[in-house]
């Protein structure tokens, strides 16, 4: 009998077939679809992704029908259909409409189709919020349509909003009409058929339709493209303001927030955090302009890019024209006037160290600043760095000591200083190192009480939470690795001609300190030959970890660099004379000349490729191979390998045959030897990666954390783990269904055991979370209220220290420079001068005399008053000291104080890296004096 049903219910659904295929929301209703297997529901999906809902909907139902059937499946497609919102096509399956309903449905449908032209130009937010209320679109419909038009503009919103009332119950277009009709539409109301005289339309309008004419059905989404001038998020041209729609779990951690509470909302990457901010920020503001109070919130954020990203993406399409919203960060001008954009605008968007600078002028009274009072909500995003050092803490300081001092004004009834509202944001709080549950519990609170929170918010995602697969990769020990063998023989060689021995494995992070400690101890002692020993020996080290991590040829590519800039070093550009060449140097030039042709021979071998290099190539390909569209991050340690293995991946022919489109995205600071990336060239690249124009970025951990990075299907942590925040965080990029997250193992680096490690941790932040939830209001204020105390006393001894540490008593005659290379003497404290604050220069005749100029194209920098287009090196070794200045017309040599042994009192010292940290300050450069010196030389010349 159950057989013969189902003969019955599959002819039924073939018969059906051409109109199911028109109504069934294909995403919606695969949720619900759970007879169906998961490896067909991903080919579904990505058949939805690929070619549209229709195509979809014709997989599915193919799916569906497919033999065997499992017991119940026809009730269970059927209660699919109905809770994914296909109402209709239930309708057809179990009480069709008669001929003439359906008749009239189809006139509609054909003519919203023909329409739709000039039915894009609606406003769309206000007719989506009216369809809504009507009943005519369900709520996941309402957030797809809200999402289509934050992203890609009014009239791609409206083109998925009429794709899908299209789909509802026969009779949706008088509700429609009435609703074009109320959102003051009147040409698309009466274009639709709404009489002028009629208050409600009744009934589809009859039109004759030429049959021999085919209508295909909700392509409504390729009838328009949003015009250039709309951004993301906004809204035609008359609306106010684009609504907010938060999910159920989003509004349930923002409610404490739009009651007053400071809370910290930690909710996964992906999973709208910024939007909820963005939510309470409006109600904040409608709230306090209602009670006619003022209103000003500033969002601080830790990396330049997420400025721009917060304001472009986020709080402008929202809130902009209702608010005003501003965006400042370090490069930009308006930083200058920061004070008067907080006087003139309700939503300043900028790093946490221009409100910090801001908020220390208004304390020192030096000049016009911003005070803690003027605010009336801060949003911390990524606040789990409001911890000790951090310039998040810094600010939340001051918020903690006016709040104790508060208490004490109560008490003796006087008007306490008003405070602004804290909310935090963060997908992982992490556990600080923490190996107890205990201790994760206590650094988890630790962060509580920075921020004042009364509570943390956390969310299950349940039914919305994307599954991942992981993985960790191993990797074989190489049999063979005589590339390897050849670069650890010249260290060991370097080893013998210095005498060192040193106690942990070449090739590894401990041997790179080691090599470092080495190298400033030597500097410290005048020991040239050890110093210049160490610092090669720190460089085959980093080649030995290339050639696990990457290819043999980037690994003797770095290296053959670094010889070249070495020779470069001794010659002056005009080539006329040769600087000198220790004994020590002229040995290591051979050494690696002696072994530079077989390192090629070798590197040219693919026998020898690390296994490592092997693995992270089958994975890409069969990432690229078995899904439709693949979109993917690699995460690498450091700069160079992020740079290699994109230019790799751009040059294996097998990679672009399946599609693969790679490119890299490193960070903007410059403490690496590697040149670092613009904002606006990690913005480009992220734009190409959000068009698809790319679909592979190879990155180190700048895009782990805040990035508007798209959903990927894949992430591959390649030889690099850190700590459980980058692991939750970097799991979080693959937001895309099925997606996948994968551990690489490179030789060395112990990644594997690192990520079960954090495996471990991000289970016992969870179980602190839950705990701190558990306590009772008494027992958490308690314990946030003693770790408050504790802080503020913690920050009054840095204080004093920072003070001590601050106070230049050092006469510059006490200090005397030397070059770090060959020791040579070079200048007194007494020769030193300061530009604008920030820039050490010598001025002298004599020191002119001690150094040679080389161009450096990588060097150049810009300003307006000064620009950087060269660098300074020792006449005697060659060794780089600064760069060459050219400031107001003057060229002058700038020094970097890593680069010398500074002797302070007698006293040596090699590891100074910021001028800063020296005990003295430097008189200001006087350009006017320096000037008439240069026109009075100039003139006693011509007179002689």
């Amino acid at each position: 009998m159950d057989s013969e049903n189902d003969e019955i219910h599959v002819r039924l659904i073939e018969d059906l077939r051409h109109k199911l295929e028109s109504i069934i929301k294909v995403e919606e209703t695969l949720i619900y679809l759970h007879f169906i297997t998961q490896e067909r529901k991903e080919r579904i999906s990505q058949k939805l992704k690929a070619e549209g809902n229709a195509s979809a909907a014709t997989l599915l139902i193919s799916e569906v029908v497919e033999k065997p059937h499992t017991q119940g499946w026809f009730r269970a497609f059927v209660d699919a259909l109905r809770q994914g919102g296909s109402v209709l096509a239930v309708d057809y399956l179990l009480n069709p409409p008669d001929p003439e309903t359906e008749a009239e449905n189809d006139y509609c449908v054909k003519l919203i189709q023909l329409l739709a032209p000039s039915l894009v130009d609606m406003k769309t937010v206000e007719v989506c919020n009216h369809c809504f209320s009507k009943g005519l679109i369900t709520a996941a419909d309402k957030e797809r349509i809200l999402a289509e038009t934050r992203n890609n503009g009014n009239r791609s919103g409206a083109s998925e909003l009429l794709s899908r009332i299209v789909r509802c119950r026969p009779g949706w277009i008088s509700d429609f009409q009435e609703v074009l009709r109320l959102t003051e539409h009147k040409e698309l109301y009466e274009l639709t058929g709404g009489s002028t005289e009629c208050v409600k339309p009744s009934k589809c309008v009859a039109i004759v339709f030429p049959l021999n004419l085919c209508y295909p059905l909700l392509c409504f989404a390729d009838l328009s493209e949003p015009p250039a001038a709309e951004t993301a998020g906004t809204t035609s041209g008359d609306s106010e303001e684009t609504e907010i729609s938060l999910r159920d779990y989003q509004m349930e951690v923002a409610r404490p927030a739009l009651e007053g509470e400071n809370i910290i909302i930690c909710l996964p990457t992906g999973s709208g955090k910024t939007r909820v901010a963005v939510y309470i920020t409006q109600k904040h503001l409608d709230s306090r302009r209602a009670k006619g109070e003022p209103g000003k919130v500033v969002v601080l954020v830790n990396k330049i890019p997420l400025v721009e990203q917060h304001f472009s993406t986020e709080f402008t399409p929202f809130l902009k024209p209702k608010y005003k919203v501003e965006k400042v960060s370090g490069d930009s001008q308006l930083k200058i006037s920061f004070t008067k954009i907080v006087e003139k605008n309700d939503i300043i968007i900028c790093t946490a160290q221009i409100l910090e600078n801001f908020l220390e002028r208004a304390d020192s009274g030096e000049d016009d600043g911003v005070t803690l009072s003027d605010l009336s909500l801060i949003i911390i995003d990524e606040c789990h760095h409001t911890q000790k050092g951090g310039v998040y803490n810094h600010i939340m300081m001051r918020y903690l000591k006016q709040k104790h001092k508060n208490i004490k004004l109560k008490k003796e009834q006087k008007k306490p200083v008003l405070l602004p509202q804290i909310l935090g944001l963060t997908a992982s709080p992490g556990v600080g190192g923490a190996n107890t549950l205990s201790k994760a519990e206590e650094h988890i609170l630790r962060i509580c009480a920075n921020l004042d929170a009364s509570k943390i918010m956390t969310r299950s995602l349940g039914g919305d939470k994307k599954v991942q697969r992981k993985s960790i990769l191993a990797v074989e020990p190489r049999k063979e690795d005589p590339f390897g063998r050849v670069i650890k023989t010249i260290m060991n060689a370097i080893h013998e001609h210095v005498l060192l021995s040193p106690t942990c494995d070449l090739g590894s992070q401990n041997y790179e300190q080691w090599a470092v400690q080495k190298e400033r101890q030597a500097a410290k002692e005048g020991d040239q030959k050890v110093r210049v020993c160490a610092e090669y020996l720190r460089r085959y080290n980093e080649g030995l970890i290339l050639s696990n991590t990457i290819r043999m040829c980037d690994a003797l590519s770095y290296l053959n660099k670094f010889h070249e800039e070495q020779i470069k070093k001794k010659t002056t550009p005009d080539e006329e004379e040769n600087i000198q060449i220790t004994e020590t140097e002229r040995f290591l030039f051979n050494l690696f000349k002696e072994k530079k042709e077989e390192l090629e021979k070798l590197a040219k071998d693919p026998t020898y490729e690390n296994d490592s290099l092997s693995k992270l190539r089958s994975k890409i390909l069969q990432e690229f191979s078995s899904r439709k569209e693949a979109r993917g991050i690699i995460f690498t340690r450091t700069r160079h390998s992020a740079i290699t293995l994109s230019q790799w991946i751009q040059e294996n022919p097998k990679f672009a045959d399946i599609g693969v489109k790679p490119s890299h995205v490193i960070g903007g600071g410059d403490q690496s030897d590697t040149k670092p990336m613009t904002a606006a060239e990690q913005k480009d690249v992220l734009k190409k990666f959000r068009t698809g124009e790319l679909n592979l970025l190879i990155a180190t951990t700048v895009a782990e954390e805040g990035l508007d990075i798209p959903a990927c299907n894949f992430v591959i942590r390649y030889g690099h783990v850190t700590n459980e925040i980058a692991m939750i965080q970097s799991q979080g990029r693959g937001r895309a269904d099925d997606s996948t997250y994968t551990v690489v193992d490179v030789k060395n680096t112990g990644v594997a055991e690192k990520e079960s490690v954090n495996e471990y941790r991000e289970q016992m932040m969870n179980k602190a979370i839950q705990k701190i939830k558990a306590l009772n209001e008494k027992d958490y204020n308690k314990q946030i209220t003693e770790f408050q105390i504790q802080a503020i006393m913690e920050e009054r001894v840095r204080q004093v220290r920072q003070k001590k540490k601050a106070v230049k008593d050092e006469s510059p005659s006490a200090l005397e420079f030397s070059c770090r290379n060959c020791s040579q003497k070079i200048c007194s404290g007494e020769d030193i001068q300061v530009i604008e604050n920030m820039h050490k220069v010598n001025v002298t005749q004599q020191f002119r005399k001690l150094f040679i100029q080389r161009e450096n194209v990588s060097l150049q920098e810009r300003r307006l008053d000064y620009e950087t287009n060269g660098v300074i090196a020792c006449r005697g070794c060659g060794q780089t000291w600064g760069s060459m200045m050219m400031y107001r017309g003057i060229d002058l040599p700038c020094l970097h104080v890593k680069n010398f042994v500074v002797s302070i009192n007698g006293k040596k010292h090699s590891n100074y890296s910021k001028w800063s940290d020296l005990p003295v300050k430097f008189p200001a450069f006087d350009y006017i004096e320096h000037t008439s010196q240069m026109v009075q030389s100039s003139d006693d010349e011509e007179t002689e």
